[in-house]
């Protein structure tokens, strides 16, 4: 299936969207300029696995620090730290890009939506998924899982999202960097805490470190939740 790609303008958000006719799913992702650069790449491997038609909106996130963190929380790499703009990001997507999309594109009928991202997108995600009932499925790709507070987020709170994929590269957690190391027992204690909600769930190891193969790794997420929705 060929899908043509178009760019939007939304409330002053720069999206990308590729469509084509009577899409059974909706893809929704936010992204920086790198994830942009590999979009082409990303949806065309999604579409090679997958044999429904989607809509893939991605969407620009102008300051990533903030925009994707649930609380706030001191750096941990460089100056700057978290804010806690994510319920604003998740509030656009809900009551602003959804319904957009849906207008623009005649989605007349309620399709699952799948919403994804890669490191503090993955997070934005996954905490997403305890917020909010509009996603039938989560994709956390390299998520941000060491964050301050995370762990006992998820011992106190369940999600709604019933199929939640993760993935983490096997080089991940070695780093000299005492709280980012702790991702890969982070990851695995989310898999497991999501088991024991019930959740439908896997834990994808990847060849290599963070910053690598990020389109490859999020298509491969995104066609499993197709599959397992």
């Amino acid at each position: 299936m060929a899908y043509k790609k178009e760019e939007l303008n939304v409330n002053d958000t720069r999206c990308i969207a590729y469509y084509c006719e009577n899409p059974k799913y909706i893809l929704i992702q936010p992204v920086d300029e790198h994830d942009i650069k590999v979009l082409d790449r990303e949806v065309e491997l999604i579409s090679n696995d997958v044999g429904e038609n989607f809509l893939f909106i991605a969407f620009k996130i102008s300051d990533w620090n903030n925009d994707l963190s649930p609380w706030n929380a001191p750096a941990v790499f460089g100056k700057y730290g978290f804010g806690d703009g994510a319920k604003n990001t998740l509030s656009f997507i809900e009551d602003v890009l959804i319904d957009f999309i849906c207008e623009k594109y005649q989605i007349k009928n309620k399709i699952p939506i799948i919403l994804g991202g890669y490191s503090l997108a993955g997070l934005f995600s996954l905490w997403s998924s305890y917020q909010s009932t509009s996603f039938n499925a989560i994709v956390g790709v390299s998520p941000s899982v060491w964050f301050n507070g995370w762990e006992e987020f998820i011992d106190k709170n369940s999600p709604f999202s019933k199929v939640i994929y993760l993935s983490l590269g096997d080089k991940e957690e070695k780093t000299k960097n005492q709280t980012m190391a702790r991702v890969g027992k982070a990851i695995q204690k989310q898999e497991e805490v999501l088991n024991n909600r019930g959740i439908k769930t896997i834990l994808e190891w990847n060849n290599g470190g963070h910053f690598q193969d990020s389109d490859i790794r999020l298509a491969k997420g995104f066609v499993w939740c197709i599959k397992n929705i």
